[in-house]
C-alpha cells in the first residue's frame, strides 16, 4: 500500500478513536462506539475534502479490516450459549429471525425500495443491527450509502426499544426470563439489549444476553443464504452454477472463532486482548464506510428505507413478543 493510502486508514483511526472517546461521555455512552464512529465518519467526509490518493487506504479499512473483525466476532460467542436457552428459547429466536427477515423483504417490494438496501434492513433488523448490515453488505454489495442508511435505521429503532422495552414487563405480564428472551430476539444491538433487559434485574439481564448472541450466531447461516439468492438471481433462470455462488470466507472464519471460544483454545488473556482490539477494528470499519458515504445520496433515497425499518421494528417486537407467550 502507498504512503499515501496509509494516510486514509490514519484517517479512519483516528475518527474511530474519536468515537471511543466520546463512548466514554456519560450521556454520549448511550450510542454503541460503533454507531458513534459512522456518524462521526459521515460528519467528516461531508465537511472536509479528502484527497483522492488517501481513498485506498480508507477502503481498504472499510473491506478488508472489516472482513477481519467479523471473524474475531465469534470470539465473543459459544455454542454453549445456545444450549443455556434450550429448544424453546432457541425457537423463538430463529422463529423471530426467519419471520423477520422475510417480512421486511416483503415489505421493501411492496413500499419500492431498492433490493439490496430491503435485504440490509432486513438483516440489520432480524439479526444483530449494524453488524449484520455490514456483514451482509459483502454479499449483496450494495452501496456504501445502502450501508450508511441501512445502519442508521437499525440504529434509530433498537435505540427506541432500548428506552421503551423497560416500561413493558409488567403491562405484558411477562416473567423476568419471558422478558429477558424477549429482549434478546428482537432488539438490534447486543448493547441495547443489555441496557434494556438488566432493567428488569439479573436474572432478564442474563437471559436477554444469552439469547441475543444466540440470535448473532445466526449471522452465519443468513449471510451464506444471502449468497445462494444472489448468485440464483445473477443465473437469471438459468441452472445455477455452485461456482457462481459467493462463498464468504469470513463467515466460515466467524464460525470457527466460536468454536475456539467454546472448547478455550486461546488463553483467557490473549482473548480479552482480542476482543477489545477487536471493538477498534469494527470502529474503524465503520469510521471508513461514513468517510465514504455522502449526505447528498441518502437525501435522494427518501423516506421510504426509514418506513420500512419502522415496519421490520415493529414486526418483530410484536411477533418475537406473540412467540415467547406461545412457548413461555
Amino acid at each position: 500500500m502507498r504512503d499515501s493510502a496509509l494516510w486514509g486508514m490514519v484517517l479512519a483511526a483516528a475518527v474511530a478513536l474519536a468515537a471511543i472517546g466520546l463512548h466514554a461521555l456519560p450521556r454520549v455512552g448511550i450510542f454503541s462506539a460503533l454507531i458513534l464512529s459512522i456518524v462521526l465518519g459521515m460528519a467528516v467526509g461531508n465537511t472536509v475534502a479528502i484527497p483522492e490518493a488517501w481513498r485506498p487506504g480508507i477502503q481498504f479499512s472499510l473491506k478488508r479490516v472489516l472482513r477481519l473483525a467479523i471473524i474475531l466476532l465469534g470470539l465473543q460467542l459459544s455454542f454453549t450459549q445456545v444450549g443455556q436457552i434450550g429448544v424453546r428459547g432457541m425457537a423463538v429466536v430463529a422463529g423471530s429471525l426467519l419471520g423477520t427477515f422475510l417480512f421486511t423483504v416483503w415489505l421493501g417490494a411492496r413500499l419500492g425500495v431498492e433490493r439490496k438496501l430491503t435485504q440490509l434492513i432486513a438483516a440489520g433488523s432480524s439479526i444483530c443491527g449494524a453488524s449484520a448490515v455490514i456483514a451482509a453488505n459483502v454479499v449483496t454489495r450494495g452501496r456504501d450509502e445502502d450501508v450508511a442508511y441501512g445502519v442508521a435505521v437499525v440504529t434509530v429503532f433498537g435505540s427506541v426499544s432500548m428506552f421503551v422495552y423497560p416500561l413493558l414487563p409488567r403491562l405484558l405480564h411477562l416473567t423476568p426470563m419471558a422478558f429477558g428472551l424477549w429482549t434478546g430476539a428482537s432488539i438490534h444491538e447486543v448493547a441495547q439489549v443489555i441496557a434494556a433487559a438488566f432493567q428488569d434485574g439479573a436474572v432478564s439481564g442474563q437471559f436477554g444476553t444469552i439469547s441475543k448472541l444466540a440470535r448473532v450466531m445466526l449471522l452465519a447461516p443468513m449471510v451464506l443464504a444471502l449468497g445462494v439468492i444472489d448468485a440464483r438471481r445473477n443465473a437469471a433462470g438459468a441452472k445455477l452454477n455452485p461456482r457462481s455462488i459467493p462463498i464468504p470466507w469470513f463467515v466460515l472464519g466467524f464460525v470457527a472463532m466460536i468454536g475456539v471460544n467454546t472448547w478455550n483454545i486461546i488463553p483467557m488473556e490473549i482473548k480479552t486482548t482480542l476482543i477489545a482490539a477487536n471493538q477498534f477494528l469494527l470502529a474503524l470499519s465503520l469510521a471508513a464506510m461514513g468517510l465514504e458515504t455522502s449526505f447528498a445520496k441518502l437525501k435522494r433515497a427518501g423516506a421510504r428505507p426509514m418506513l420500512l425499518g419502522a415496519g421490520a421494528w415493529l414486526f418483530i417486537s410484536a411477533f418475537s413478543y406473540l412467540l415467547v407467550r406461545l412457548f413461555y
